[in-house]
């Protein structure tokens, strides 16, 4: 069971997120917090197994919160999930922790893969980061043209 946290302040959005998480049987929404600041503290509070987060949130935005809770060595696996379909908060997202990145427009199915997916260690990136990818090395974002998803 994946016991996750579920970070958005939208009371309908979180409301229907939650209500289809139901669903997948292997995931359970054992918190949820709606602005910035309150999720770094239930996080820190509730060590969930992996972090559903939107981006843009009152008090602290989704990046915020990523870098706090590294900073705090209490940062999850986390899915960040926007309507933005932005290379730029990709990257700065990533950079911040997240091992996730999802547009709100995507179905269940691919939600629940990609929690399952960091859950287990691994990277889920939709749509895929289409100029840049991270020097591990350096830390740097380097140029690399046109890449496939990375799930």
């Amino acid at each position: 069971m994946i016991r996750l946290c579920l970070v958005e302040d939208q009371a309908l959005v979180r409301q229907g997120i939650r209500s289809l998480l139901r669903l997948v049987p292997e995931v359970e929404v054992v918190a949820e917090a709606v602005d910035g600041q309150e999720a770094v503290e239930t996080i820190c509070r509730e060590r969930p197994d992996a972090v559903l987060l939107d981006l843009r949130l009152p008090k602290k935005s989704g990046v915020e919160v990523l870098e706090e809770l590294g900073r705090r060595q209490a940062l999850p696996p986390t899915v960040a999930l926007t309507t933005f379909d932005d290379d730029a908060l990709m990257i700065e997202t990533v950079r911040a922790g997240a091992q996730g990145f999802l547009l709100k427009d995507v179905s269940l199915e691919e939600l629940s893969q990609a929690i399952r997916t960091v859950a287990a260690g691994g990277t889920y990136l939709q749509p895929s980061p289409r100029e840049y990818i991270v020097d591990s090395q350096s830390s740097r974002w380097t140029w690399v043209g046109w890449i496939r998803p990375m799930r």
